[in-house]
């Protein structure tokens, strides 16, 4: 049966975009087997179900294959199975849909739907059409004359 170190196969299989965030997320215990968090020289087999803590969701993978080398994007069905429950992919997408609400303060500037966001919400309200007297800026304009 065919074996292959974890951090290996995680960059394999292009869950992580370099073999060295494969190996920090398994030291930082982000990546476990069968409820074990895993060291990144453990080996894996076919039949495996790795889990790995990305962001606020823990994905699920089942191991088709154990490859040390990495493959194309169109290959990798062919390694994992991605089985990952719908309550997962669900908070996902709650994250996703919360947008700028969640964002943490001082993490840079808005965006440009953000602004437009904050400026419909403070415009309507202070910024309005508003009407000056008429007989005020008349006033004025007669002081101004009279002193030229």
């Amino acid at each position: 049966m065919a074996e292959a170190r974890i951090d290996k196969w995680l960059w394999s299989a292009r869950i992580f975009k370099t073999r060295t965030l494969a190996a920090d997320a398994c030291k930082n215990g982000r990546v476990s087997v069968g409820g074990v968090k895993m060291k990144p020289a453990k080996m894996i087999k076919e039949g495996d179900v790795v889990d790995v803590k990305k962001g606020p969701i823990v994905y699920s993978f089942k191991v088709l294959r154990a490859v040390q080398n990495r493959v194309g994007a169109k290959l990798v069905p062919e390694i994992l199975q991605n089985v990952t429950s719908p309550k997962q992919l669900e908070l996902l997408e709650l994250n996703r849909i919360s947008g700028f609400i969640d964002r943490a303060r001082g993490t840079g500037r808005p965006t440009k739907k953000e602004r437009r966001d904050l400026d419909e919400f403070i415009e309507p309200a202070f910024f309005g059409d508003f009407d000056f007297d008429d007989e005020d800026d008349e006033d004025l304009d007669d002081s101004y004359d009279d002193d030229m």
